[in-house]
């Protein structure tokens, strides 16, 4: 059987445009050769949600936005459908969360939750959606903004109080034009006040280098006789000091001499042992005239033998 040409070109215009068709989709996202499951998840807004966003879990691509719906009957109510790969599990627990980044791309962040609980195809997640980029700018910005109007009125109140003292402002500015020439008026008559001190004291200074000039002879002459004197009052000290110390040596040296009296109490111990005796003497006769003072004053006396009689008569008591 011999086949047209005809037939040959609309067989390949077919299949180029099942190609085509497979091709455009897969690059979309879609796989005709995977198994994969349905679920939905129920927003208020998408927030520029597209067909074939990507569906992460913990930055993994595990499936697509399959189908966006809207439904009037329910409120506006957007009913998103996810194509999400068959080996995923996801429990009762699993959140569908809504995400953009800074580029304004949207996707889908899942969470499988408790997955000992898991759910069927076909059943509804917990449907989040986070905040995006703007809102989060915007309540970031609220308080600078109050802050800049708060310090917008404030710089409006101190306009306002120097628009109400442009008066005073221009007097001080007057006062600020004067100061300078006031200040040089000072500055010419200081200038002057320490020309006429400079020349005094170069007056007085001249004046005091002639009187020196001519005082420096009598200080020259003191200086030398108060020499002189200090010289002839040290000279006469040393000698009249060097005249007592031989005088005194003299007198040592007589004295450690054995001629003389005191030399001889010096180097001579009878004396000192006489003395002794003596004074012992008198001692014991003062002790005796103490204790039996009617030995020396009874009429003429006691003799000698009575009064030893007496005393052994007192030893033997």
């Amino acid at each position: 059987m011999k086949v047209s040409k005809e037939l040959k070109v609309g067989l390949f215009m077919v299949f180029s445009i099942a190609i085509l068709y497979l091709g455009f989709n897969y690059l979309k996202g879609i796989d005709f050769f995977s198994s994969n499951d349905k679920y939905y998840a129920i927003y208020e807004n998408v927030d520029g949600l597209n067909v074939s966003n990507p569906v992460y879990i913990n930055g993994f691509i595990v499936g697509r936005v399959s189908d966006i719906t809207l439904r009037q009957d329910k409120e506006n109510q957007i009913v998103v459908e996810l194509d999400i790969s068959g080996n995923i599990v996801l429990g009762d627990t699993a959140t569908a969360t809504l995400t953009g980044d800074f580029l304004g791309n949207k996707s889908i962040l899942l969470s499988t939750g408790d997955i000992s609980s898991p759910i069927k195809p076909g059943d509804t997640l917990i449907a989040v959606l986070d905040r995006g980029i703007a809102d989060i700018l915007a309540q970031s910005a609220q308080p600078v903004a109050n802050s800049l109007e708060v310090t917008i009125k404030k710089i409006n109140t101190i306009l306002d109080n120097l628009s109400g003292n442009s008066d005073k402002i221009n007097r001080m500015m007057d006062r600020f034009e004067k100061t300078p020439v006031l200040l040089n008026t000072t500055i010419v008559e200081t200038k002057n006040n320490l020309e006429e001190i400079t020349a005094t004291f170069n007056k007085v200074g001249e004046e005091l280098n002639t009187t020196l000039r001519a005082a420096r002879p009598v200080l020259k002459n003191m200086t030398t006789f108060s020499d002189s004197l200090k010289a002839l009052e040290l000279n006469k000290t040393i000698r009249e000091t060097n005249e007592a110390i031989a005088k005194l040596q003299n007198a040592i040296d007589h004295f450690t001499q054995s001629e003389g009296t005191l030399g001889r109490l010096l180097k001579d111990d009878s004396l000192y042992v006489n003395m002794n005796n003596a004074i012992l003497n008198l001692d014991t006769l003062l002790n005796h005239f103490d204790q039996n003072p009617r030995h020396f004053f009874s009429p003429l006396g006691k003799s000698p033998k009575k009064i030893s009689k007496e005393r052994q008569k007192a030893e033997d008591y």
